[in-house]
């Protein structure tokens, strides 16, 4: 069934039309009407089968050529396929071509030739009782979205010939496609591409290729291998494949047989299925973001490279592994297994976990030669390990490859872990004597942390937040807004915290005077907001919204420069936490908890000469922030006591003011202060290890500013500051605000 027969030599040959290049035009066309026969063109012939038209058989020999458009093609001989092309060129469009006895269609060579026939089919359906198509060497049939079916056999033999199918099916009830050869003497390897195409074995393989040839396979565009008994692709008898899979994912399993070899490549492409070689070669090849999920079986090479990951289901052996740029994944996070290479090379990574509760994990082992520089990417977890012994993660039995840590650490509940090696390089473990806090711990710390230093942007001294009262006396109620932005850098050494929090937010205020006394009292009430972003780290970050209302009172003694402002404070905090982990993934965890504070600030208003004044101070702030618990979600425990904060200040200011014509005052100043943080213990549980929050400790402010009555009514403030410490350093400090008197 290889070499198309001498049809011409049946009896059969007598009751067909035949259409001869050698005698009269060499031409027929078969329109509809015609009574349905069988039609031989030989001898450089055309045969014209058209729209409407139906025919038995078809038959072309020797270079004619055929061409059926919208037809339909039936035929029931037992001895020859519906459509039979010998050294011939068919164009099959839109028709339908079914044998009932035999196969759909043959496109062949004659034997002892080199030239070979050529079927393109277009948007049309071929059905064979026996098998679908048969392509022999130097021939070559071109489906495009057309449906090729083998009701009994195959649905497409290449022996030794090409196909190439384009939005097409393939469905064979044994294999989907055969790929042999058609002779024993034929070496002409099969050649089979399929472009967003499907192949369908119903009862085997998608594809078998059945040696001794070596075949040539070509899956691209979204392209389907469903083999009915889970394989896609099956070598047996000695057979040989290249297979190159690209942009497509493929499911199902590939069998190498004794005698046979592989060599498959995925690129851009995904393959969840095995390859298992029982007696044969095989290598495989990953490029380009492919991921294969599976199996690998006595694999003799695989190369991984371009951020390719090969995603294991098992314990697994391989010989020659190499890695440039790629991954090696042990299966999902909880289930270990063990990978035993050969031989390693390249530059990769492995993607890994681990229990340190029970310290067992994934397990890389090197039998043969290592080199390279490898990565592991270990995943992390909220769970603090219930021993302090080290976890054994890779053995190489020369020393040769260096591995090293993604991030340089890998999260383990409270503390973070390095890696470490020993025996010459052979052995390499997670120490947990290099622990540091981790990721997680840090942003806990870090929100329970933060509550002092978002209450000290909000509160700041009576000149910073409404301006310069004196302008008026203290005498006219008054409505106050100011708006302000404050970057803090805090650290602990003895923790290990460290972060970055930057803070925006607005106050609105009114107020009304209230006789008694020798001085001028205000009594006033107050609302605000405030958003404070902090960053951790390692790309981790943390929010804290802080919502507040509070209540004052300002006594000014315009006779003597003294005055007295007192602050009573409640706070709402919204704290969130989203926690960038050493394996890449994100834990995050949010709570509320509420505050309250107050502050004391006395001072006295000094005028000098020439419109200068100098205005001592002093003020003793107090915060207690009520004690919290939350669990991140990746199992870590975090809880708050109730802390408190208190700080003290002393500190002047000296400036000057300028009358200007219009009958408003300017009133430059520079000021200057220290404070003090008294409370030393604040005590945060993580996993039930606990830390102490101290941020106590001296700090030198700078700052200068600018306060200006524009009218009677209308007062314009404007401060800057910074300020230097031990724990807490503030870069900047930026106050705006504007008071309004009635």
């Amino acid at each position: 069934m290889a070499v198309a027969p001498l049809y011409l030599l049946s009896q059969q040959a007598f009751s067909a039309v035949i259409v001869d290049g050698g005698i009269g035009s060499g031409k027929l066309d078969v329109g509809p009407g015609t009574a349905a026969q069988e039609y031989i063109a030989r001898n450089n012939a055309t045969l014209n089968v058209t729209t409407g038209a139906v025919v038995k058989r078809l038959q072309a020999t020797t270079g004619s050529t055929l061409n059926v458009t919208a037809a339909t093609v039936t035929s029931a001989d037992s001895t020859q396929p519906a459509i039979s092309l010998s050294n011939s060129t068919a164009t099959i469009s839109n028709s339908q071509v079914t044998s009932h006895n035999n196969g759909g269609l043959n496109v062949a060579r004659q034997v002892d030739t080199t030239t070979g026939s050529y079927a393109q089919v277009n948007s049309s359906g071929i059905t064979g009782a026996t098998y679908g198509a048969n392509v022999t060497s130097h021939s070559v049939l071109e489906l495009n979205n057309s449906v090729l079916t083998g009701k009994s056999r195959e649905g497409l033999r290449l022996l030794g010939g090409s196909a190439i199918a384009t939005g097409s099916e393939i469905t064979g009830a044994t294999s989907g496609v055969r790929m042999g050869r058609d002779t024993l003497t034929a070496s002409e390897s099969p050649h089979l591409t399929l472009d967003g195409s499907r192949v369908i074995g119903l009862n085997g393989p998608a594809i078998n290729v059945d040696g001794p040839i070596t075949a040539e396979i070509d899956i691209l565009n979204g392209s389907t291998l469903n083999g009915q008994n889970g394989n896609m692709l099956e070598l047996t008898g000695g057979g040989n494949a290249n297979m190159r899979v690209n942009n497509s994912a493929l499911a199902g399993n590939i069998q190498v047989g004794a005698g046979s070899a592989l060599d498959l490549s995925l690129d851009g492409a995904f393959m969840n299925g095995d390859v298992i070689n029982t007696g044969g070669n095989a290598s495989v090849g990953l490029n380009n973001g492919s991921i294969l999920t599976g199996r690998l079986e006595n694999v003799d090479k695989l190369a991984i490279n371009s951020d390719a990951t090969w995603v294991m289901v098992d314990h697994q052996q391989v010989g020659d592994l190499s890695l440039s740029g790629g991954n090696v994944k042990f299966g999902e996070t909880g289930t270990f297994y063990q990978l035993d290479v050969a031989n390693l090379s390249g530059n990769g990574t492995f993607i890994m976990s681990a229990d340190f509760a029970t310290l067992t994990g994934d397990f890389l082992n090197v039998t043969g030669t290592s080199s390279g520089d490898h990565k592991l990417l270990i995943a992390s977890s909220g769970a603090d390990p219930l021993s302090g012994d080290r976890l054994h993660v890779v053995h190489t039995a020369d020393g040769g490859a260096q591995f090293s840590l993604i991030g340089d650490r890998v999260d383990v509940g409270t503390y973070s872990y390095s890696l470490i090696n020993e025996n010459a390089g052979q052995d390499w473990l997670l120490d947990p004597d290099s622990k540091v806090i981790s990721p997680s711990t840090n942003s806990v710390l870090a929100l329970f942390n933060a509550a002092p230093t978002v209450l000290l942007g909000e509160m700041t001294t009576l000149r910073t937040r409404m301006g310069e009262l004196r302008f008026s006396e203290g005498q006219s109620a008054g409505f106050w807004t100011r708006a302000y932005g404050n970057k803090y850098e805090v650290s602990n050494d003895k923790t290990g915290l460290g972060y970055s929090q930057s803070q925006r937010g607005f106050a609105l205020g009114a107020d009304a005077p209230v006789s008694g006394g020798d001085g001028q009292w205000l009594i006033g009430a107050m609302v605000g907001h405030s958003t404070s972003d902090l960053d951790l780290n390692r790309g981790s970050s943390a929010t804290i919204n802080s919502y507040y209302v509070g209540g004052y009172a300002t006594w000014l003694d315009a006779e003597s420069g003294f005055y007295f402002d007192g602050v009573l404070k409640f706070n709402r905090f919204h704290n969130e936490s989203d926690v960038a982990m050493s394996d890449g993934k994100k834990a995050k965890g949010n709570y509320t908890q509420n505050a309250v504070g107050a502050s004391a600030e006395v001072g006295r208003h000094i005028t000098l000469d020439d419109g200068f004044f100098v205005e001592p101070y002093g003020q003793l702030a107090a915060v207690i922030t009520q004690a919290q618990s939350y669990t991140l979600d990746n199992g870590l425990d975090a809880k708050g006591d109730r802390s408190s904060t208190v700080i003290g200040e002393l500190g002047t200011t000296v400036g000057r003011n300028i009358q200007l014509e219009s009958g408003g005052v300017l009133q430059p100043y520079l000021k200057a202060a220290v404070a003090h943080e008294f409370d030393q213990s604040n005590k945060v549980f993580v996993n039930d290890n606990s830390f102490n929050n101290d941020l106590s400790g001296s700090r030198l402010k700078l700052g200068a500013g600018v306060a200006m009555s524009v009218s009677q009514n209308l007062k314009l403030h404007a401060d800057l500051e910074h300020s230097t410490g031990k724990n807490i350093k503030q870069p900047y400090g930026v106050n705006l605000g504007l008071r309004y008197d009635f």
